[in-house]
């Protein structure tokens, strides 16, 4: 489906680093990065761990600073950008799930990148919860721990967070780690549908596989953009071997992809 797009947008991009450097005293990480990323896009971030990804999604929150360049979301500078405008799921293994939060209590979370200051919720903002907790399929555990429940419905409470202040631009760190595959597929087609509503999505992930089979456009990163399209065109031996630094076997089969790394093993002899 085609994602649709507010005509007002149409004058910038919805994400525009140019010449970032960047990174961890006293190393660089980045020197000269830039990257555009249209309105309405659903991309996908490739590459091997410490490559920089997470990185760039905190430099694109304002999260990490740079020592020289620009970085823009829709139209101005990180830093200046209004409250709401980007929604974030963080990686699961990031968050401290010993804090004593219900699942409601996460989403309305959310409420308070507007700006909002009062500490309870009014009946309007519970009843956008619970239609956003049902549409996310998380409506019968909104006052569980979010310890109680499974990974995949965690994911759901944090997308339902990020997305609760209707954000233009929805960026997901490894969105899909930690969950079984039916979970994964769930999700991607639920970021897809979030995708054919107007948002633009960017996230990272570590599953090949899954970019080329759910996403239409991703971008192969290692400190830097090794190369970006569709997977169909540039998921090739070359350029995953350039972004992975390895031999990566690619079956094509009736339009769809299968990727494997072909380095082989190494066993202790059993003898």
């Amino acid at each position: 489906m085609q994602a649709i797009v507010n005509s007002d947008w149409q004058s910038f991009s919805a994400v525009k680093l140019s010449n970032i450097s960047a990174g961890y005293e006293p190393n660089t990480l980045f020197k000269n990065l830039s990257l555009e990323i249209p309105h309405g896009l659903f991309a996908g971030i490739v590459g091997p761990t410490a490559c920089g990804k997470t990185t760039l999604l905190k430099i694109l929150m304002g999260m990490h600073p740079v020592t020289c360049g620009e970085a823009e979301l829709h139209g101005q500078a990180v830093g200046k950008i209004k409250p709401g405008i980007i929604g974030y799921v963080p990686q699961l293994g990031s968050i401290d799930w010993n804090f004593p939060v219900t699942v409601e209590e996460v989403i309305a979370m959310g409420l308070y990148t507007n700006g909002r200051i009062l500490p309870w919720l009014a009946k309007k903002e519970r009843e956008q919860i619970h239609e956003l907790a049902e549409r996310l399929n998380v409506s019968a555990c909104l006052k569980q721990h979010i310890l109680a429940i499974s990974g995949g419905q965690r994911q759901r409470a944090f997308l339902a967070r990020a997305l609760i202040s209707n954000p233009k631009i929805l960026i997901l760190d490894e969105p899909t780690s930690g969950v079984d595959i039916k979970t994964q597929h769930e999700i991607l087609h639920l970021l897809s549908d979030l995708n054919c509503e107007g948002i633009t999505i960017l996230l990272t992930t570590h599953d090949l596989n899954a970019v080329a089979s759910h996403l239409p456009w991703v971008i192969c990163f290692n400190k830097g953009v090794v190369a970006q399209g569709r997977p169909n065109d540039i998921f090739t031996n070359e350029i995953l071997t350039k972004t992975y630094g390895g031999d990566i076997a690619i079956v094509k089969h009736e339009g769809h992809l299968l990727i494997a790394n072909t380095t082989p093993l190494r066993f202790m002899d059993p003898k």
